[in-house]
């Protein structure tokens, strides 16, 4: 059974459409105009295996943040879709990501059960152009529209550009294993409630 889904969401502010692929190879065809959220949501896919074709077009000329939660809004409606009743899934994962000066951890819960705890300071208000405060606005949405428990906590980091590419390389990395099959559990519910879906 292919664990694919494609989603669109348009709205006054947006307009976006998501396709993925759970069980790909990591390619990636992402355009939002927003050049720096490119880049992180291209090491989200290439760092997940998760294959991600994300067009958006926003009000940019208002600022990147309605571009940036709505992208996880339908990124986060597809994982949700691709993983249907959740069966079979690993569902837990975390990991200790480091790059340069950088240590960033990333621990997953792919429950149904929404929840973002997100212990990220970053030294400047920007990244390039790019407002700083924005990439909590979008994993909040992909977790809340994937019914995902996700902490990302940055244990340490001088770099805005090292601690922004850490978080979206640790989330890649533990929903990578947190969504694969676990071949000693083929169609069963990883849960003794019997549902993962909230």
């Amino acid at each position: 059974m292919k664990r694919t889904a494609k989603i669109s969401r348009k709205t006054n502010e947006t307009d976006i459409s998501v396709e993925i692929n759970l069980d790909g190879t990591g390619k990636y065809d992402v355009k939002t105009g927003i050049g720096f959220f490119d880049h992180m949501l291209e090491q989200l896919s290439r760092h997940s295996l998760i294959d991600m074709n994300i067009q958006a077009a926003g009000d940019l000329h208002i600022d990147a943040h309605h571009t940036s939660e709505d992208v996880g809004i339908a990124l986060g409606q597809a994982i949700s879709k691709a993983l249907g009743d959740r069966a079979g899934i690993n569902r837990y994962a975390s990991i200790d990501l480091a790059m340069d000066e950088t240590l960033t951890k990333a621990a997953i819960d792919v429950s149904g059960r929404p929840y973002l705890v997100w212990q990220v300071k970053f030294p400047r208000d920007k990244v390039g152009d790019y407002d700083t405060e924005l990439f909590r606005e979008f994993f909040h949405a992909l977790a809340h529209n994937g019914g995902i428990t996700l902490h990302v906590i940055n244990q340490y980091g001088e770099n805005n550009h090292h601690i922004a590419e850490t978080c979206f390389k640790a989330v890649a990395r533990a929903l990578r294993k947190a969504v694969e099959t676990d071949p000693r559990q083929a169609g069963v519910i990883p849960s003794t409630k019997g549902t993962l879906n909230g």
